[in-house]
């Protein structure tokens, strides 16, 4: 599958995967501030964004969409940051095509299986009256039995296009089907991934803890690990000044 591409810059290409229920617009601040220095290829993920929809989001789908994309846009090797479910999506395609990805960066994210509640989050947007009165207001204020958090219940609704005619812009079906699949890890029986890698969290979160580190260890034996302060699992979005750092300093000597 051929996804949707923002690209800005030139220079050695660096792609950008957006997590769960999100786009490759949220990697807007990241692209500005790394466009004077490389091409930059922010990627709406399968049944996100703009990107077609389709079913099967089982990680080995999601890392072959993005590197056909790659190789259509004749940009690679890259070295490739994905957050969450884009962080194991690009584990993957790490894992899958090593010649591909120059070097890896993931985001608040391991290669293990979690459980956060997406199954119970994609059912209360499934079932939300999309009538044409609905206002974001309200959009919002459905959600909060299935997220408590008002700030994730305000990102969930971008994904909703309101007016006389209201839908999800994304393969929301699609999505709450494959959710089993986003939240597992399924070890892809690979060759471990020898080249540069750093896994970046948030002080503030807990999706990789460090009973997580063997697993990560044992994939990716050049992992490094760095924490960027004040941020949570949205870590480019809580903290972008700490993030860019950390990411300016991974990318500082790359060259395709």
């Amino acid at each position: 599958m051929i996804l949707n591409a923002i690209q800005a810059g030139e220079g050695p290409p660096v792609v950008l995967l957006h997590g769960l229920f999100g786009a490759a617009r949220n990697w807007g601040t990241m692209q500005r501030a790394l466009a004077p220095h490389f091409r930059t290829i922010a990627l709406d993920m399968r049944n996100h964004g703009a990107s077609p929809h389709a079913p099967g989001m089982r990680y080995a789908d999601l890392a072959a969409d993005v590197l056909e994309t790659l190789i259509q846009l004749d940009a690679l090797p890259a070295a490739v940051i994905g957050h969450s479910m884009g962080g194991k999506a690009a584990m993957v395609a790490a894992l899958t095509q090593p010649d591909a990805v120059g070097r890896l960066l993931v985001s608040d994210i391991a290669p293990v299986v979690y459980h956060h509640g997406n199954a119970e989050v994609a059912a209360a947007m499934r079932s939300m009256p999309l009538s044409p009165v609905l206002t974001r207001m309200q959009a919002i204020a459905w959600l909060a039995e299935a997220s408590p958090d008002p700030n994730v219940r305000a990102f969930l609704v971008s994904n909703l296009d309101l007016g006389p005619n209201p839908s999800w812009r994304i393969g929301l079906d699609e999505i709450a089907a494959s959710i089993p699949d986003l939240e597992g890890w399924e070890d892809p029986g690979l060759p471990p991934y020898s080249g540069p890698t750093l896994f970046v969290t948030g002080t503030n979160s807990d999706y990789v803890l460090p009973e997580h580190r063997p697993a990560i260890r044992t994939l990716f034996p050049k992992a490094r690990f760095v924490s960027v302060k004040g941020a949570g699992h949205w870590v480019h979005a809580d903290n972008p000044a700490g993030f860019l750092s950390v990411l300016e300093a991974f990318l500082h000597d790359w060259s395709a």
